[in-house]
């Protein structure tokens, strides 16, 4: 699968390294720290190899994306998903606000449609830390959430394709200031 998902800034890693020691109840701890902006799941795109359906997705990404401005984003705290659509709960992420970043969720959704349940309306602009675990997990859940935290603010000035195979961007795009 390939997403659509902006890069974080150096202060927001940092960040989330200084709270892995209290990620160590939990069955997966992210250290690969992103932001998705909007998921391709392998149906949607072109059939074939993967290098070809980078081509596709690149190519009909582009004319949506050069019309897109950079935008702020800022990490305000720290939430959970207790029960998450996929996957193993709890999940726990880093809060992001951004009404720029969900103008260009809605251009892309608009364009390219919605992965139910996680898109649209349901689409919540955050980092992920860690996720999975036990009762020791959910309990670490519900302190990381009452943690306090000093907001971090930045301008998203690119999208990257990331590519969930290699864990790794695939591309990136460029949104003009």
């Amino acid at each position: 699968m390939f997403s659509l998902n902006v890069p974080v800034p150096g202060a927001v890693k940092r960040l989330a390294n200084d709270l892995q020691p209290q990620l160590l109840d939990f069955e997966q701890v992210r250290d690969d720290h992103t932001l998705v902006v909007k998921r391709f799941p392998d149906d949607e795109l072109a059939n074939g190899h993967p290098e070809h359906q980078l081509a596709t997705l690149q190519e009909r990404l582009r004319p949506v994306i050069s019309g897109l401005p950079a935008v702020e984003a800022k990490v305000t705290g720290i939430d959970s998903f207790d029960q998450p659509v996929r996957g193993d709960g709890p999940v726990v992420y880093l809060t992001i606000e951004s009404p720029g970043l969900h103008r260009i969720h809605r251009t892309l959704t608009d364009t390219f449609g919605v992965v139910d349940d996680l898109e649209g309306d349901d689409y919540t602009p955050h980092v992920t830390l860690a996720r999975g675990g036990s009762a020791a997990a959910a309990a670490a859940a519900e302190q990381l959430r009452a943690r306090k935290i000093d907001p971090v603010t930045w301008t998203v000035s690119a999208l990257v394709i990331w590519d969930s195979r290699h864990r790794t961007p695939a591309s990136r795009f460029g949104l003009p200031a």
